[in-house]
């Protein structure tokens, strides 16, 4: 009977745990994600600030508040960036960097496909739904991927272009080229697969798409 109550017990602690695990990982991610993009401007600054007023140096070196005014300050400037574009004075702005960035060739090659990307996530495809499953990473199983781009082969054969990202991090991932007639297309919006990714599948839709029985079987 102790035994039993052991057992309980740690599977109650487990599950309560992972959840509280996956938040912290997906947060340290956006995190130290955030902080490494406004690092240099507050350290630049920190170091300047020290210089005017030597007395606070100690206390401006400390890591735990240079981390923390880099993460607020990369939020408040994601935030004004966005607020900047809405209007036409940001529109030129954000326009003169992007012929800026055009000019320096491999900034520019890196700079067009994230773009394309991030623009491609917000729209429908031409001929297939955004959110799909498919066979990965062997055909009986299927996983989710977001359809990024539909072209024709040599044959004639319409293909997609398949970004598979992992869990919990779905900033890591597989580029897959799928046949368009071997993808399942779901009526998923794209924040409610991320979601699902980031959660391990604890959160999302409560139904998943019918699966053909041609998709199920291995293939021949």
């Amino acid at each position: 009977m102790p035994r039993l109550y052991v057992q309980r017990y740690l599977i109650t602690g487990l599950l309560t745990f992972i959840p509280l695990w996956l938040t912290w990982v997906v947060f340290k991610f956006i995190f130290s994600f955030l902080t490494h993009v406004g690092a240099p401007a507050v350290v630049g600054t920190f170091a300047l600030l020290s210089t005017v007023f030597p007395n606070a140096t100690e206390w401006l070196s400390q890591e735990w508040l240079q981390s923390i005014i880099a993460f607020v300050g990369t939020i408040v400037a994601l935030y004004l960036v966005g607020f900047a574009t809405r209007f036409v004075f940001g529109q030129r702005l954000l326009a003169a960097f992007e012929r800026l960035i055009g000019r320096i060739p491999l900034v520019h090659t890196i700079y067009g496909g994230s773009k394309k990307l991030m623009t491609l996530m917000q729209n429908k495809p031409g001929s297939t739904q955004r959110v799909v499953l498919i066979g990965f990473p062997a055909p009986t199983l299927k996983t989710i991927g977001f359809v990024t781009r539909t072209f024709i082969s040599d044959s004639g054969r319409e293909m997609a272009a398949v970004y598979v990202p992992t869990t919990p991090n779905p900033t890591g991932g597989y580029l897959e080229i799928v046949p368009v007639e071997d993808l399942i297309a779901t009526d998923w919006s794209v924040d409610q697969a991320m979601a699902f990714i980031l959660s391990g599948g604890a959160a999302g839709p409560d139904k998943l798409p019918e699966i053909p029985a041609r998709a199920a079987a291995l293939p021949h």
